[in-house]
């Protein structure tokens, strides 16, 4: 009898555990959530994410805060968010770096496929090769025939190893088989600002942070990094206009939780970031920016770790190629 009624008791006792969980995910959320930037505020990713958090702010009923941890190429905050409480109230929008550390780091505090839950994919943004306004060469073909003339000379600004604009720059230089002396930055906000001010001569950023300050006259841009020509830039032309061939790179961005986190809140969450990129603010926004939401198809957990496995192994190989070897 003493065994059936503790049987039952722990019965009782799981039940009501599962009926709680299953409330609390039915609930959330009931305070605001984070969304950690693994870079410096005023970057390309601080960009996209702070138009994403407000849209989702008003889907899910709470404040969506964006906090900036910047450092280590994204390694910092994505760490952070890979030991935070699993509740959903701490996430990470993180770009194309989370499928470059494994190769660029020798140790890293966490492991992209195993410590995080994939929310959905975001955007992806093409890049833009710029100079300061007065940089002498006047064309893409006069810019690589400079950078072969004068390499080290030359100084070409990033965020550090792993971010996007590092990745971009270590492509240009292999493709021209020429080096320039990397300047890093804590992100690319504060090396735009250099740039502005003539304290660099070069970078390789995201549009996001580019276009509207080329579209001003501020910094010179010699090229995108897409296929075709962008609307929002349409007198900048493609690397293979300028002799560059194969020479395509577009920065995705997506959306995580912490592993185990429970499969009803991600529901909830890639639920409010397909309605937020739907939003015709965002995509306004977005398409001055140069690029474009995601549709809702890839804003989705499934689809982010499609992506996120199958970028690991693709820049695994792009990295190794490239003679770089991890810190």
């Amino acid at each position: 009898m003493k065994t059936i009624l503790k049987t039952l008791a722990f019965g009782l006792a799981a039940g009501s555990s599962l009926v709680s969980v299953a409330a609390m995910a039915q609930d959330y959320p009931t305070q605001p959530v984070t969304i950690v930037v693994p870079f410096s505020a005023g970057g390309p990713t601080d960009t996209v994410t702070r138009l994403v958090a407000a849209a989702m702010s008003e889907e899910l009923g709470q404040q969506v805060v964006v906090q900036n941890v910047g450092g280590a190429g994204g390694t910092l905050g994505a760490g952070q968010v890979a030991a935070a409480p699993n509740d959903g109230y701490t996430l990470l929008l993180h770009h194309i770096g989370m499928s470059t550390a494994p190769a660029l780091y020798a140790s890293l505090p966490y492991a992209p496929m195993e410590d995080f839950a994939p929310i959905g994919l975001v955007t992806e943004v093409p890049m833009t090769i710029v100079a300061r306004k007065d940089f002498e060469p006047a064309s893409l073909e006069d810019l690589i025939a400079y950078i072969k003339e004068n390499g080290e000379n030359i100084t070409y600004a990033n965020a550090g190893i792993g971010a996007a604009s590092q990745l971009c720059g270590m492509l240009f230089m292999d493709a021209l088989d020429t080096k320039m002396t990397e300047v890093p930055y804590q992100g690319t906000g504060p090396a735009m600002t250099d740039l502005l001010g003539g304290q660099i001569d070069m970078m390789c950023d995201q549009t996001t942070n580019t276009t509207s300050q080329i579209q001003a006259g501020e910094i010179k841009a010699y090229a995108v990094t897409t296929p075709s020509r962008i609307a929002v830039l349409p007198d900048v032309p493609t690397m293979a206009e300028g002799g560059v061939e194969n020479f395509e790179l577009a920065i995705w961005h997506g959306l995580y939780a912490p592993a185990g986190t429970d499969p009803a809140i991600i529901d909830r969450l890639s639920q409010a970031l397909q309605a937020a990129l739907a939003d015709e603010t965002v995509g306004n926004s977005f398409a001055e920016l140069g690029t474009y939401p995601v549709p809702a198809d890839l804003a989705t957990p499934a689809a982010l770790a499609e992506k996120l496995e199958g970028q690991i192994g693709l820049w695994a190989e792009v990295i190794a190629a490239a003679g770089v070897s991890a810190q």
